[in-house]
């Protein structure tokens, strides 16, 4: 059962714009009212985030006499969301007034000049001191100014099947040290539970960012120190050793026929797919996977699944070799911004700051199952019993890894999730496919980039 919400949640959100096409209203119309484009999942059955953000909307509405906000929800993969937003930010006639912004986006947005700086509002908003420093930077532009607030972030590991893994012989307790030793459980899961998919690895061009962050990514940063952008030298990291071995664990996954059907691993709703489907129906032992499944089965979930967290174990996912750390992790997050076009951008802040009240934050990571970017909601004791396995995926956060938050980054993403396409349909090597991102890498980054 969820936990009671502080803030009291609807049980419906209604008279919301549902499609793509239907929610370009913008703000330039009343100053008292307050327009919000956030994103709509494509999974009908969830919307805790509507029921969330209709939640805040009366409260902030309560506590404004006179004020308003429109919910514009943008109901479309991850990649239509952001270019729908990107269309609506270009004229003060769409722009919403305030903006659910990918992180990794944000730089590209910004030097599209899309977005709005923060920093004279978190001057004088007290609670900008409770968020931790790796949250505050993942929003803040190469000028040094911050275009978003972040409302929590997240990090990656191995969710695994027991039932499963008894069947197949595979220890409970399953901590691989190694990726040879990954293969090697979804190869026995192949041999000895035939009927189900040993794992799932998000590849191609079709599930976006979902595929290049919490597939490739997952294995690049397992290969060495800082192998996907060069810090010190800022340079690219060209596409040598660590990112060919990273595109043949994903060759090696859907040569031997060890994950989902290919036209299933590159459609754009594997994901839903996965949370409502293979995982809950036994079809799934192991996925590369978030910190956030677990809000997909419990009780108002888009798929109920009360046994889920005694049937799953999780993992940390390992290095190449197990060479230190020994584990690795990514974190992404989303952030709320303010468009450059925004025609009532002080009511958006203080939208900002409902949205960001402890309690609020609070709820916000119970229902989205979100890793806190604030102290004291990482402290809060509601928080920390939220959900099963928060202890393990909070734990990996000393191992994690960020994108690099540069412009040009959604651009080599795409890059990233052509080479793995064509590894996953085995229509390059993963030697070619690599040659073939390296020189479009180039072209990217103008030549910044540096050999491995």
């Amino acid at each position: 059962m969820r936990p009671t919400a502080p803030l009291i949640l609807v049980t419906a959100v209604t008279a919301l714009a549902a499609s793509l096409t239907a929610c370009g209203s913008g703000s330039g119309g009343d100053p008292d009212t307050v327009e919000v484009a956030y994103n709509r999942s494509t999974d009908n059955k969830i919307r805790f985030k509507d029921a969330y953000l209709e939640a805040a909307k009366k409260q902030f509405e309560k506590e404004h006499p006179g004020k308003k906000v429109k919910l514009i929800p943008i109901q479309a993969p991850d990649n239509d969301y952001a270019t729908k937003a990107q269309q609506m930010m270009r004229s003060p006639k769409t722009a919403p007034d305030l903006l659910y912004e990918d992180t990794f986006r944000i730089n590209s947005d910004i030097k599209a000049g899309y977005l709005k700086p923060l920093d004279d509002y978190l001057a004088e908003w007290d609670q900008w001191d409770r968020f931790v420093d790796t949250a505050k930077a993942a929003a803040k532009a190469e000028d040094g100014r911050t275009y978003g607030v972040p409302d929590g972030t997240d990090t990656r590991g191995l969710w695994f099947n027991k039932e499963i893994f008894a069947r197949a012989g595979l220890p409970a307790d399953w901590a691989p040290k190694n990726w040879a030793e990954v293969l090697d459980a979804a190869r026995t899961v192949k041999k000895k539970v035939p009927g189900v998919i040993p794992i799932n690895v998000y590849t191609g061009k079709g599930p976006g960012e979902a595929a290049v962050m919490q597939g490739f990514e997952m294995l690049l940063y397992g290969t060495g120190e800082d192998p996907l952008y060069d810090s010190s030298a800022k340079k690219w990291v060209a596409g040598g050793k660590g990112f060919e071995d990273a595109l043949g664990f994903v060759g090696t996954v859907y040569e031997e026929k060890l994950g989902p059907d290919v036209s299933d691993a590159l459609d754009p709703n594997i994901g839903t797919r996965v949370a409502t489907e293979f995982f809950p129906e036994g079809k799934l032992a192991i996925s590369l996977d978030g910190s956030w499944m677990g809000q997909n089965w419990v009780n108002e979930g888009p798929k109920e699944w009360p046994e889920w967290s005694e049937k799953l174990a999780q993992a940390p996912m390992p290095t190449q070799n197990g060479q230190a750390p020994g584990k690795v992790s990514m974190s992404g997050g989303w952030a709320w911004s303010i468009p450059a076009k925004a025609q009532n951008p002080d009511l958006a802040f203080a939208f900002i700051r409902t949205l960001q009240s402890k309690e609020n934050a609070t709820e916000w990571c119970v229902v989205g199952a979100q890793i806190a970017v604030r102290e004291d909601v990482a402290a809060d004791p509601r928080y920390l019993k939220s959900m099963p396995g928060i202890d393990f995926f909070t734990g990996l956060v000393r191992y994690t890894h960020y994108r690099p938050a540069l412009p040009v980054y959604p651009q080599v993403s795409t890059a990233i999730g052509e080479a793995m396409e064509k590894v996953t349909t085995g229509d390059a090597s993963p030697a070619e496919a690599a040659k073939a991102y390296d020189e479009r890498l180039r072209t990217i980054v103008d030549g910044a980039v540096v050999s491995r």
